[in-house]
């Protein structure tokens, strides 16, 4: 009898957990007689990619004081919860589980790749409207119905500056120098290098590195001896930061181009080393010379509430809040398959861009090109793929 009884309860346990947690049908037809919209998310606000998270959220807290000022979502206020993983994907799993648990409508979710990766596949599972600002990381959306992201993917932006090096720096002979410890660059780096075959460019080095390596001597000597035109460095900013100065040391001349990773760069940099870093290039999607009155707006409203420009990713968190929105007001509900088929049909306009999603749900849009100049970001062109 008392083990029956044990039985009984670890049963009802596992189907109110999953009743709760997996917020299927029932659960999602149940918010939509709250009066509150909920959304949440998963990132790094501790740690050494934090930088990337506090932006993604304070964009995505600015929407929402706007929104809510505004009227709410159809007449519904939206409450966030913001939760820190530290960039690490079992942190970010229990996050996900604890969102679902408190009855989440949708997930804006994730900030780097791996961690946004990890819960794409658990959101796939349980249907839930996700939505990630960043990652960029291609599998992340792949064969996933309900997981979009505002991001451009990693495979694009390799395409996009493949094109930017052939054509706008015409260069015959490029270099990868990659992080092998990263999926990101491994990505970006891969299709930039397949890419620029087939633009006619000769690969004439693809070196690679770890996540704890500080020094490049070796790589960097490779390449110098190989004296490409552009030298193709796809990673996060802080160990960008590391390397540029190596780069150059080496006696390397070569124009440096990036990803959007890039973002940020200066911000590590001591000023005595922007000389290393003059003249290079990266793909963004957001900038702050962009001259539409709406980005100026968003510009100007994200100083006065921060007292700091705002980020790629800060737009990108700003951007996934009204995508959202819009989704939920054109299908009239938070019911999570009705808003993934608004998402499916939508024409957005936002300060990354106008985009519509195709066929795994990946925003068709063009990269900016960013150049850094005289220690600044200027904008420099926009860039399709081909």
């Amino acid at each position: 009898m008392f083990k029956k009884k044990l039985a009984f309860v670890a049963l009802a346990a596992v189907f109110a957990f999953t009743a709760c947690g997996n917020g299927g049908k029932d659960s999602s037809k149940s918010k939509e007689e709250s009066d509150v919209v909920k959304l949440g998310n998963s990132g790094p606000l501790t740690g050494p990619l934090s930088v990337y998270g506090i932006t993604t959220e304070n964009g995505i807290k600015l929407a929402i004081d706007e929104i809510n000022k505004a009227g709410g979502i159809n007449g519904k206020n939206v409450e966030w919860t913001g939760l820190d993983d530290k960039g690490e994907i079992t942190e970010a799993v229990t996050n996900y589980n604890k969102l679902m648990q408190e009855g989440a409508n949708a997930i804006l979710g994730g900030v780097p790749s791996k961690p946004t990766l990890a819960m794409a596949e658990s959101a796939a599972k349980d249907e839930i409207v996700y939505i990630t600002p960043t990652g960029t990381q291609a599998n992340i959306t792949e064969g996933k119905n309900n997981v979009f992201r505002v991001a451009f993917t990693d495979p694009f932006q390799g395409e996009v500056l493949a094109n930017f090096s052939a054509k706008k720096l015409a260069a015959k002979k490029v270099a990868v120098l990659r992080n092998q410890s990263s999926d990101y660059s491994m990505g970006v780096a891969d299709v930039y290098k397949k890419k620029a075959e087939e633009f006619g460019m000769e690969v004439v080095a693809d070196e690679a590195y770890g996540d704890n390596d500080t020094d490049f001597k070796a790589q960097l000597t490779k390449i110098k001896s190989s004296n490409p035109d552009v030298l193709f460095i796809p990673d996060y900013y802080e160990k960008v930061a590391l390397i540029v100065s190596q780069v150059r040391a080496s006696g390397i001349n070569a124009i440096i181009v990036g990803a959007d990773g890039w973002d940020g760069v200066l911000s590590v940099l001591d000023k005595s080393a922007f000389k290393d870093i003059e003249g290079s290039y990266f793909a963004n999607q957001f900038s702050l010379q962009d001259p539409s009155e709406k980005t100026q707006k968003f510009i100007k409203d994200y100083k006065e509430k921060y007292g700091e420009d705002p980020s790629t990713f800060a737009a990108e968190g700003y951007d996934t809040v009204y995508l959202y929105k819009q989704a939920v007001e054109e299908a009239k509900t938070t019911k999570w398959d009705e808003v993934v088929k608004a998402l499916k049909a939508i024409k957005f306009e936002g300060i990354t861009g106008s985009f519509s999603f195709d066929e795994n749900n990946n925003p068709r849009k063009t990269a900016k090109i960013i150049k850094i100049d005289k220690g600044q970001y200027t904008f420099d062109s926009e860039v399709g793929a081909d």
